[in-house]
């Protein structure tokens, strides 16, 4: 996975390739993606995008990198995730597999083609080239429990901070629970007002049979 440090295999021609293409995405941004390069070395590019919406994933904010290999763009670029996510095809180790990666890929296929296609793969997983079996199975079974299971992930791994504290100030307070609890079921006035009126019904229902007996 650290595929890193590969700039000096890469030739001259190709370095500027890369330059022109980032600067192209920085002009240009693929929508819910954004890309920095590391300008002493171009042949590793991350990325951060943007969890589409209608999907387990949306709202997390999942890192990524490109690692360019010594044969791109004649061979295609490999892609890691950097954030956790249940995904069929993202492995454990964060390696995406992706058929526009492997064999469908051509030379004339660039950086943005790449990042599009990734995230095409958030909305529409592809089981039959599973990484991740498990996922690829419950995708396939129990979409449910994929969903579940997917939306932990992302609530636990790439949503933002802040959405993490609103997403727990939304959940029941059991403070507020116990504090209704004392109110009606402990030592509270409301309790003992309760008590109060059972008290009289029972001495109105004594008084009723007593009257009966007469």
């Amino acid at each position: 996975m650290a595929l890193h440090g590969n700039q000096e295999n890469l030739s001259p021609h190709i370095v500027r390739q890369v330059y022109k293409e980032f600067t192209s995405l920085k002009n240009e941004p693929v929508e819910g993606i954004q890309v920095t390069i590391n300008e002493d070395d171009v042949s590793e590019i991350h990325a951060v995008i943007e969890g589409p919406q209608g999907t387990p994933f949306a709202g997390g904010i999942f890192k990524m990198k490109l690692c360019l290999t010594r044969d791109f763009p004649a061979s295609p670029p490999k892609g890691f995730f950097l954030t956790k996510i249940f995904h069929p095809n993202v492995s454990s180790s964060g390696e995406i597999c992706v058929n526009t990666l492997k064999q469908d890929w051509n030379s004339k296929m660039g950086i943005r083609n790449v990042l599009l296609t990734i995230k095409c793969l958030l909305i529409h997983p592809n089981p039959e080239s599973a990484l991740n079996e498990e996922a690829g199975r419950l995708l396939l079974e129990h979409y449910a429990d994929y969903e579940e299971r997917a939306k932990l992930m992302t609530e636990i791994h790439a949503l933002p901070s802040g959405s993490r504290a609103q997403r727990t100030e939304e959940k029941p307070s059991t403070s507020g629970l116990g504090h209704r609890h004392m109110e009606s079921g402990g030592n509270g006035p409301a309790s003992k007002k309760h008590a109060a009126e059972k008290l009289n019904e029972k001495k109105r229902k004594e008084k009723k049979r007593g009257l009966k007996r007469l």
